[in-house]
């Protein structure tokens, strides 16, 4: 090679996550851990033993994450360290960051499908995804050596898993009970029609009908679902497709997109409706609650951590 070439120069960004992505703008998880204990201990020094750093580590990661917000979180003083206003109200969306982040631990780690497993669980998808989290961070606290490996399907699918003797405890959301299985309700929900906010019907007064709603397109899960069946039935099996799709999540980032008006549990839109991402869209003369049962196969009455863990449910 010659004294003029030279090799490409790797760019200074490379391995950064761009501008707006989330990684950039939010603190990662141990810098909200650092923060909640500093705020329960009022010590910078004390929340670093606790959390078994250093103290120059501690100021370190305190102070990146102020200049990564753009706001002063802490003052320190000889007497301690105290919350600035702003670092109180961070702190309080930390502590629902973390506090989401040990659910979803729990629910990563019933996925992993390990041979020593010694509870099985199948549940329907709202469930598996909204409710199903907490539940196992529970059970964990309750029972930590307790092994648990989760299947999340349809509600028929959960019914077949459990009627093969490939499932221990099971959670569906239909009308009815699969043939075969004792159950009993652990909640109630009801469906609700959603749409995005530049749709003509976020803009509407009146309630929107049922032979209207029959007549239109909608984005649903597919059929076998415990809420396909309950709007199948409410709308006499009417209900038009415009996309199925097989979970529940898919079927709301859909109808966020602006692709057509959905029908959802209200469990799974909550957030959605409070940033506006989504729209409520009222209805008149439907019924659509459902109950959401706990299933198992008749006569085999859950024992050891299914019995635990549906105990839990129940709280």
């Amino acid at each position: 090679m010659s004294s003029t070439e030279r090799k490409p120069e790797a760019s200074a960004d490379a391995g950064r996550p761009a501008a707006g992505s989330l990684a950039h703008r939010v603190p990662d998880l141990g810098a909200l851990e650092l923060l909640l204990a500093v705020a329960r201990l009022g010590s910078l020094g004390g929340a670093a033993r606790e959390l078994g750093i250093t103290q120059p580590a501690a100021s370190s990661r305190i102070r990146s994450m102020e200049r990564q917000l753009g706001v002063a979180l802490v003052d320190r003083s000889p007497r301690g360290s105290r919350l600035t206003d702003a670092g109180a109200l961070v702190t309080d969306w930390a502590r629902r960051i973390v506090e989401a982040a040990e659910a979803f631990d729990a629910g990563a780690q019933a996925l992993r499908d390990r041979r020593d497993s010694r509870l099985r669980v199948a549940a329907s998808m709202t469930i598996a995804e909204y409710l199903l989290p907490g539940w196992l961070l529970a059970l964990r606290a309750q029972r930590p050596d307790t092994a648990v490996s989760l299947h999340a399907g349809n509600s028929a699918a959960v019914a077949e898993r459990l009627l093969s003797d490939e499932a221990d405890l099971g959670f569906v959301e239909g009308l009815t009970v699969p043939p075969g299985l004792d159950s009993a309700v652990i909640a109630h929900d009801r469906l609700i029609v959603v749409t995005a906010p530049g749709h003509p019907w976020a803009r509407r007064r009146r309630p929107i009908a049922a032979d209207e709603l029959a007549a239109t397109p909608l984005i649903l899960r597919e059929e076998g679902s415990g809420t396909r069946q309950v709007l199948d039935a409410a709308l006499g099996g009417l209900a038009r497709p415009l996309i199925e799709l097989s979970s529940t999540t898919a079927v709301k980032a859909a109808a966020v997109s602006g692709a057509g008006p959905s029908v959802l549990s209200e469990l799974a839109v909550g957030e959605e409706l409070a940033m506006r991402r989504l729209v409520r869209v009222p209805v008149d003369g439907i019924a659509l609650a459902r109950d959401l049962r706990a299933v198992w196969p008749t006569g085999h009455r859950p024992t050891g951590p299914a019995r635990d863990l549906l105990s839990l449910t129940r709280g």
